[in-house]
């Protein structure tokens, strides 16, 4: 008998409805998946619903086994035979590998990675190119992408504007479809797509798996997109028995297609469905889900609920001001070191959330000083990142010219068409004479069957280096020269033009500009600042035995730092949320559009409530651009939160940093009024 009396009344009503559209607002931390498993559990056991006419969909594998699991745990896996808890992109393979025939493929197809996609789209692209032009095949590969998560097909993919690329992918696009078909594979956006193609022609199959799921339910609806809604709203189309499961407050991936929509027409999709709201917080104190309610509930779009709980109000939030970004860290892993002694606590049991990956890179550094273990979920750790590794081997490649790793790693970033038969015969003109390669470059002249125009290029680049080397010998200013480099070699221009998806460009560009910030706060603390110091700091940052470097397997017991993005559906006892200021959150590209600032009000939501017990909000006075201090502006989120809830602090600098500005303000003040009084 399965047991249900540990749920709350909404749970319990949840889970009892089966049949119909039902609409579950499950807030943060409610107990969804245990409302899930109870009632796939509860239509096997209570309802005596075969196992083989129940799905469950998901967004992860991670997500999907445990929910099995808990099934399992509650009815027993041989009762639970033939049921289907999985992935959106799972649940289609298992459909097309029934029935992919009759789209003329046959069974066994194989799924391409990304490297097959790459590959086969280079091939196409050297066919309809004779003249060997190069063109970025991960780009045209991003946009057949975005068309297929759209259930654009290539017969109906229309180029939008002049961009060569777009033009490119129009052309390209049937060729690789054809090209997939004869070797009988698929990638992994044709997986949805096919499906959908395969209901629309073929009725009778769609008919077949319809009957197959009488009850369907889907947990995190809000993040669906637009071609999961469909195949969701076409498997439901017969028996209309679907629950779906989220929380429209939760919807942060708009960026990738997810469609809040969805969740927020659901009643009007499915006519006279039940709506149950979960608003019992099993996770966090009462003075945090405070804030977190006061913060959403300005959103205008939305379903209304109010998380409470009965765990007590528990300590108010810090709301800590910093003088800029190295005193932030710096003050963040002071007091996380304090809480953990004081309290005897775990590395594991704090995390550091942000809004910019670029902003991991103070806290990675103040946490690698200390010698505290940490792990960087969902992102690459800073000076691994591709942008960062090409911007510093410019740094390197000043510092020693010998550095030949380096130097061949920047002699085309960013591109200055120097193809590579030139580099191999620098190279091995370079070894025949025996001097290094960086001098091979400087003279270049001397080999003859390079062409005039490749030795030009050659020698550009080398009386670039030279200069910048020259410029970099002199004292003092070291953050604005690696600034005024990075700025002349055209680093930003070439991330902008050779990454379509602007959001990402930027956020490399970013990164970027954290060099020059780190590059400034070495040069702050350093006596004698020097190029070959601030590399030797970098190369310290990353050396390989620090505890926890790239192995989240090894360092169990490790500070968290995440982006908000990568933090939804985890908690933590104690979360730092960092950066809370106009430009950082809400992001600066969000401020002029309406529905992306509520999507940035939503992360600071979720923020809010991945903390258990005790939340930490910072900003800052001032951040640095380039190397440069500017003032910031408090976030307007911070202005929806009650005052009450607040415990204001302020870290030494920024304590000074006020006490000056009072009075400075004062003997303006005076000033003044002496000046009214004698006039």
């Amino acid at each position: 008998m399965l047991d249900l009396h540990t749920l709350n009344p909404q749970q319990l009503s949840a889970v009892r409805q089966t049949e119909g559209a039902l609409l579950v607002l499950a807030g943060a931390g409610s107990g969804k998946t245990r409302v899930i498993t109870c009632r796939i559990a509860y239509l096997i056991l209570q309802k005596g619903v075969s196992p083989e006419n129940i799905l469950a969909v998901t967004f992860t594998n991670k997500a999907a086994n445990e929910m099995k699991e808990r099934v399992y745990g509650l009815v027993g896996k041989e009762r639970s035979d033939g049921l289907i808890v999985s992935t959106f992109h799972s649940l289609c393979v298992r459909i097309l590998r029934r029935e992919i025939e009759h789209l003329g493929f046959k069974r066994n197809f194989s799924i391409y990675s990304s490297s097959d996609q790459v590959g086969l789209i280079r091939q196409i692209v050297r066919e309809l190119n004779p003249n060997g032009r190069k063109y970025d095949a991960e780009t045209i590969l991003w946009k057949i992408s975005g068309a297929k998560n759209r259930l654009v097909g290539p017969r109906d993919f229309a180029p939008r504007g002049g961009d060569e690329y777009e033009l490119l992918a129009a052309q390209v696009y049937p060729k690789y479809q054809s090209a997939l078909k004869a070797f009988n594979a698929l990638d992994f956006d044709d997986i949805i797509m096919l499906v959908m193609e395969l209901f629309r022609d073929r009725p009778d199959v769609l008919a077949r798996w319809q009957e197959r799921f009488l009850h369907i339910m889907v947990d995190e609806y809000q993040d669906t997109n637009a071609a999961q809604y469909l195949l969701i709203k076409q498997l439901a189309g017969r028996h209309r028995n679907l629950c779906v499961v989220g929380d429209d407050d939760q919807s942060i991936y708009g960026w990738r297609g997810a469609d809040v929509g969805n969740i927020l027409d659901f009643e009007k999709d499915y006519s006279g469905c039940k709506v149950v709201k979960l608003e019992q917080n099993y996770r966090s104190t009462g003075a945090i889900l405070q804030a977190a309610n006061s913060v959403i509930r300005n959103n205008a779009k939305r379903k209304e609920k109010t998380l409470w709980t009965d765990a007590g109000s528990g300590s108010l939030i810090d709301l800590l001001v910093a003088h800029d970004d190295e005193e932030e860290a710096a003050t963040v892993v002071e007091r996380l070191q304090s809480a953990k002694y004081r309290n005897n606590l775990s590395w594991g049991d704090f995390a550091i959330l942000y809004r910019a990956n670029a902003q991991s890179r103070a806290f990675e550094e103040q946490l690698r000083y200390e010698d505290i273990p940490y792990v960087l979920i969902g992102g690459m750790e800073f000076y691994e990142r591709k942008e960062v590794k090409d911007a510093i081997s410019y740094l390197k490649v000043l510092s020693n010219p010998r550095d030949e790793v380096s130097l061949l790693r920047i002699v085309n970033f960013p591109r200055r068409g120097i193809g590579d038969a030139t580099i191999v015969r620098v190279n091995q003109w370079s070894m025949e004479k025996g001097c290094p390669l960086f001098e091979a470059f400087g003279r270049v002249a001397e080999i003859t069957d390079i062409p005039a125009a490749a030795r030009d290029k050659v020698t550009g680049f080398y009386t670039m280096l030279t200069g910048a080397r020259q410029r970099f010998m002199k004292k003092g200013g070291l953050a604005g020269r690696v600034a005024e480099l990075f700025k002349s070699i055209g680093i930003e221009d070439e991330l902008y033009r050779t990454i379509d998806d602007r959001a990402a460009a930027r956020r490399r560009v970013e990164n970027v500009e954290q060099i020059v910030n780190a590059a400034a706060g070495y040069e702050e603390k350093s006596a004698n600042p020097t190029l070959a110091g601030f590399l030797e700091k970098v190369s310290l940052l990353d050396d390989e035995n620090f505890p926890g470097k790239g192995k989240k397997d090894q360092a169990k017991d490790a500070v968290v730092l995440m982006s908000l993005h990568s933090s939804k559906g985890l908690e933590f006892p104690h979360v730092f949320l960092a950066g809370m200021e106009e430009g950082l959150l809400p992001h600066g590209k969000s401020v002029s559009e309406e529905m992306s600032i509520d999507e940035e009000r939503r992360l600071c939501y979720v923020g809010i409530t991945r903390a258990r017990r005790h939340l930490t909000i910072t900003r800052c006075l001032h951040r640095k651009k380039y190397g440069k201090l500017e003032e910031r502006q408090p976030s307007r989120f911070l202005e929806e939160l009650p005052e009450h809830l607040l415990n204001h602090q302020k870290a030494k600098m920024a304590l000074e940093t006020t006490e000056e500005d009072s009075d400075r303000m004062a003997n303006s003040f005076f000033s003044q009024m002496q000046s009214m009084l004698e006039g």
